[in-house]
Formats: C-alpha cells, sequence, structure tokens
C-alpha cells in the first residue's frame, strides 16, 4: 500500500508538472482574448444634431405644404380649364349652327328671289297678252260698228246676198265680239291672279332677305362668342402651363429636401448603429475579462465556456429587399380591376363602368391594392381594399418615407396606393389599359402619411 502511495505520490507530482504548463498557455490565450477585442469599432460616423434634423423636416414640410397649396390651386386651374374647354366645344357647336341657319336663309332667300323673279314674268307676259287682246278687241269694235249702232259694221252687211245671209253675217259679228270680250276678261282674270302671286313673292322675297340678314347677325355673334371662349382658354391654359411649371419645380425642391431629410436620418441611424455596436463590443471585452480573471484564479479544471456574442434580430432591410422584388417581378403586367391576390396575378372583375369598356373582366392582372397584396404576402396579409390597406401599418410622414413603405392618394377617400422605392420613384398599378410600372412619385392629392409595415 505505502510503495503504492509512493509511487502515487511521485506520478502525482509528475502529472502537476506536466499540467501547469497547459494552464499557463490557457490562461494566456484567455488573457489574450480579454485584452484585445474580438473585432475593431470603425471610428464614429458623423451624428447630425438634432436642430439640423428638425429644420431639414422642418423644411421638407414647408415643401410638402408649398405642394400641397400648388397641387390644390392647379386642380382648380385644370377644373376651369375643363369648363373653359366645355364651353369652348359649346360656343363651336353654336357657330356651326349659325354657319347651317345662314346656309339654309342664304338658300331660302335665293329660292325667294327666282320665284320673286319669276313671278314678275309671268304678270309682265300676262300684261301683254291683255294689252295685245285689248288692242285688237278696240280695232274690231272699231271696224264693226259705227256710231255706236250695236247692229255692226255697215260694211260688214253690204255684202250680203239674201236676208238669211244678213242675218248670219250678224250673229257671227256678235259670237267674235263676245268671244273677245270674254277672253278679255279671262285674260284680266289671269293677269289679277298672277299680279298677286308676283305681290306674293315679292312679300316672301322680303321675309327670306330678313331672315338672312338675321341669319348673319346671328353667325356673327355666334362667331365672336366662338372666339371669346377660345381666347379664354388659351389663357386659363398658359396659366394652368405655368402652375404645372411651379408644382414641378417646387415638386423637385420637396424631393431634394426629404433627400436631404433622409440623409441626416441615415447619417443619425449609421451613428446609433455604431453606437450600439460599440457598446457590444464593451461588453464582450468585459466578460473575456471576467471569464480570464476567473480562469486564472482557479485551481482546477474549471469550466472554459466561450463567450458568445449577444443574438441580433433579422435585418429589415431584406425584408424589404424582398418585398421590392415581388413587386418588381411584375413589371408589364396588365391592369384588372379586382385583379392579383398573394399568389399572384388573377383575372379582374367586372365594375359596371370604365373598367368593363377597358375589358379588365377578361384580363389576368393586378389593381393597385392586389398588387400590394402580392408584394407584401409572407410580411402581412393585406385586405384588396387601399383605404384599409393605409391604415395596416405604422404611418409615417411623408419627409420620412422610405424604400419599402406604401403611399397613398385621396382627397375625399382614398382611391390609389404604390409602393415606394426610393429616390424619388415608385411601382404601382396605375388604371385600366395601363401595365404594373414603375414612375416618379406624383404629390397631387397624396395623403400626408406613408404606411409601414417592415422596421
Amino acid at each position: 500500500m505505502c510503495a503504492w502511495r509512493e509511487s502515487s505520490g511521485v506520478g502525482d507530482l509528475g502529472w502537476k508538472a506536466r499540467r501547469w504548463p497547459v494552464i499557463g498557455a490557457l490562461a494566456l490565450v484567455v488573457v489574450s482574448l480579454a485584452a484585445g477585442p474580438a473585432a475593431a469599432v470603425p471610428p464614429p460616423p458623423p451624428n447630425p444634431s438634432d436642430s439640423e434634423i428638425s429644420s431639414s423636416r422642418q423644411d421638407a414640410d414647408s415643401k410638402a405644404g408649398e405642394v400641397g397649396q400648388l397641387t390644390n390651386r392647379l386642380a382648380e386651374a385644370e377644373s376651369r380649364l375643363d369648363e373653359l374647354q366645355s364651353t369652348v366645344e359649346l360656343r363651336m357647336e353654336e357657330a356651326n349652327k349659325a354657319l347651317v341657319d345662314l346656309q339654309t336663309a342664304q338658300d331660302a332667300a335665293d329660292q325667294a328671289q327666282r320665284d320673286a323673279d319669276a313671278a314678275a314674268r309671268e304678270a309682265d307676259a300676262a300684261q301683254a297678252q291683255i294689252d295685245t287682246a285689248r288692242a285688237n278687241l278696240d280695232q274690231f269694235i272699231s271696224s264693226s260698228y259705227q256710231q255706236g249702232s250695236t247692229m255692226g259694221s255697215l260694211s260688214a252687211y253690204l255684202g250680203a246676198t239674201s236676208p238669211k245671209d244678213l242675218l248670219s253675217r250678224a250673229q257671227l259679228l256678235e259670237a267674235v265680239s263676245g268671244s273677245q270680250l270674254n277672253a278679255l276678261e279671262m285674260m284680266q282674270q289671269a293677269q289679277t291672279d298672277k299680279s298677286n302671286k308676283d305681290a306674293a313673292a315679292r312679300q316672301a322675297l322680303q321675309l327670306a332677305q330678313q331672315a338672312q340678314d338675321q341669319a348673319t347677325q346671328a353667325k356673327v355673334a355666334a362667331d365672336g362668342a366662338r372666339a371669346a371662349a377660345v381666347s379664354a382658354q388659351q389663357s386659363q391654359a398658359a396659366q394652368t402651363a405655368q402652375l404645372q411649371a411651379d408644382k414641378t419645380t417646387v415638386e423637385q425642391q420637396l424631393y431634394e429636401a426629404q433627400q436631404r431629410v433622409s440623409g441626416l436620418q441615415g447619417q443619425r441611424q449609421r451613428y446609433e448603429d455604431w453606437v450600439a455596436q460599440k457598446q457590444r463590443e464593451d461588453e464582450l471585452q468585459a466578460q473575456q475579462a471576467a471569464l480570464a480573471s476567473s480562469n486564472s484564479s482557479s485551481s482546477g479544471g474549471g469550466g472554459n465556456s466561450r463567450p458568445s456574442a449577444p443574438a441580433t434580430s433579422g435585418s429589415s432591410s431584406s425584408t424589404v429587399e424582398r418585398v421590392v422584388a415581388r413587386a418588381m417581378s411584375q413589371l408589364g403586367m396588365p391592369y384588372a380591376w379586382g385583379g392579383g391576390n398573394a399568389s399572384g396575378p388573377t383575372r379582374g372583375i367586372r365594375d359596371g363602368g370604365v373598367a368593363d369598356s377597358y375589358g379588365d373582366y377578361r384580363k389576368i392582372g393586378f389593381d393597385c391594392s392586389g398588387l400590394m397584396i402580392y408584394a407584401f404576402a409572407g410580411v402581412k396579409s393585406l385586405p384588396h381594399y387601399s383605404g384599409y390597406q393605409y391604415t395596416s401599418g405604422r404611418r409615417v410622414p411623408l419627409a420620412q418615407m422610405r424604400r419599402g413603405d406604401m403611399l397613398f392618394w385621396g382627397r375625399s377617400g382614398i382611391h390609389h396606393v404604390a409602393l415606394y422605392l426610393g429616390n424619388g420613384m415608385m411601382i404601382e398599378a396605375p388604371q385600366s389599359g395601363m401595365v404594373v410600372r414603375v414612375t416618379r412619385v406624383r404629390y397631387g392629392d397624396i395623403m400626408p402619411f406613408a404606411t409601414r409595415l417592415v422596421g
């Protein structure tokens, strides 16, 4: 037993002699870990002051307000322009009507003139026939009757060969004179009728000329009204164009102001990230120092558990990029009212109006809210109505909007939604007859807040 103890003691001393170098080496490693950080923290990035950020936000908000005012003025100007355009179209139609009426009146006056000329010629011809017949009758009477006798001309009777012949000649003279008198009376009646017709024709011509004069005046008035309407419309169009130019300029200023806000906020975020990283590094160094101290003071083979870095949550930026990628994958897809779900494009539905006229119910595609449903599938289930989507997440001022936020439009009610891509651009399913597209953000009727579902 003792021999065992001696040999055991010698063996124990030998084990200790072999163990201490190992422990020393481990202690050196732990001390070296405690002495230096696991990863070097870079120098701190710029940290803009609260006043700088606040000032940039105020500038952006001011520009947004100015855009809103210009948008309202532009909407009023466009409404006025539409009214004036309608007035121009109405005045043009009235001018066309006056032209047609004038042409009709001119045609009627020309026809009345022709009728009056014909009636006058007929009356003159009838009068000439009467004058000839009267001259013939006068000559017959003068040659057939002498000294007012009713027995006729003596020369007509002197050649009679018998009493019977004499009677026949008397009857012939009476018949001739009677027929001529009847013919003259009929011609006089015809002349009276033609004279009446001539008078009626001249009266019709006078009325036709009056109608033509009135039509001419109406056309002059209609042309004047049309010219005034066109002038007013052109003036309003110029004002509207100027307002649009002003609005575009201020929108660009708003975009630049928002970029400044985003830049300063990005600097602040990067600074806060740096602070958080620095804190985590300080905590890790403290843990390593504590572990080194514990190992150096331990005489046994104590645990050598390795310190681990605190867990970090998944990056929201990757989620945003996944949402954007899903939306961008549908570029060029047709607009279909009521179309789209979490799985992709679907057949549109009938609306009984504009969408039906474009055949949306026969198309496979997205409407604006349907595109958002597909983009955010897997992140959040959204209702197929932009008004509800507006309240489906955290609302942030437009000056703070960032990539992956939803933007909304409406005046009396929300009617459109799009996904913000950053740098003043967005992706949307615009309207019937168009396709999913990327375009610049429109600030007319835009809601004052964006809706954020990620981050």
